[in-house]
């Protein structure tokens, strides 16, 4: 394990696996730099690939107030581990923060996006939530396992025999000492909608990729691809939200040696 400080001195720890040009593997809610391990060990023989826990998360620090906008110095501090550039590989909501990091003009070479949540059909909109918020009220109170079940039902949209099932889950622990992060994943994911005008300039080549297995991961990357001036769209036929590194891993060597 290594360690970068961002902007704000926060500590953030990564794991840097093999030898090549860089990439940096940035995941989603519930998830710490473990996630992307085997991904990362599959692109090893041809890069530089670095997966690191998100602030608050495994053994990176945390500094208060949480802000989006630390986070994108978080990715910056690690491109800079990186040797100033790097492509981004983002995973879920962790796809969501990388357009995020890509729009605020990071020097990232290229980006490769695996099911990133937007919401494109706005006749299926749920009513304004401020979600970081009541969130924020649940951890606050000492409802870490409530706000994991929120999370998973109102941002997720995880049906409620499956929020039930989950609760005796063998990894339940890991997810609720991870819950306050989930205010982190509401500020980043806002209304969920798809941001054009943020999209509109970033101009690096994006990969954008989704399981074929989910309709609303499919629709939300035929619609980001088309958004993103050189989107380019691959659909993974039967796969679903989960990263399965023999099938992303030769797309996203394909992708990044062209």
């Amino acid at each position: 394990m290594l360690t970068r400080r961002s902007r704000d001195g926060t500590p953030i720890a990564f794991d840097r696996v093999g030898q090549g040009s860089p990439i940096i593997l940035v995941v989603g809610a519930f998830n710490d730099r473990a996630t992307g391990a085997p991904l990362a060990e599959f692109l090893a023989p041809h890069f530089s690939v670095f997966t690191y826990d998100r602030r608050g998360r495994g053994d990176s620090g945390d500094t208060p107030p949480y802000a989006v906008e630390r986070e994108i110095d978080d990715l910056a501090a690690l491109i800079g581990a990186a040797g100033g550039t790097a492509a981004v590989f983002g995973y879920s909501s962790g796809a969501n923060l990388a357009l995020q990091a890509a729009a605020h003009g990071l020097p990232i070479t290229k980006l490769a996006l695996y099911d990133a949540p937007y919401i494109t059909d706005r006749g299926h909109l749920p009513p304004p939530t401020d979600h970081a918020a009541h969130l924020a009220n649940l951890i606050a109170a000492g409802r870490r396992g409530d706000a994991v079940e929120y999370f998973q039902r109102q941002l997720v949209g995880l049906p409620e025999a499956v929020v039930a099932q989950l609760r005796q889950a063998p990894f339940r622990p890991a997810l609720e000492a991870m819950a306050h992060t989930l205010v982190y994943e509401a500020s980043i994911l806002g209304d969920r909608l798809l941001p054009t005008e943020l999209l509109a300039a970033i101009t690096i080549p994006t990969l954008v990729v989704a399981g074929g297995a989910t309709p609303f991961m499919r629709a939300a990357a035929e619609a980001l691809a088309d958004a993103l001036p050189r989107g380019q769209l691959r659909i993974l036929d039967g796969q679903t939200h989960d990263m399965v590194p023999s099938v992303l891993g030769p797309l996203l060597e394909q992708f990044l040696t062209r």
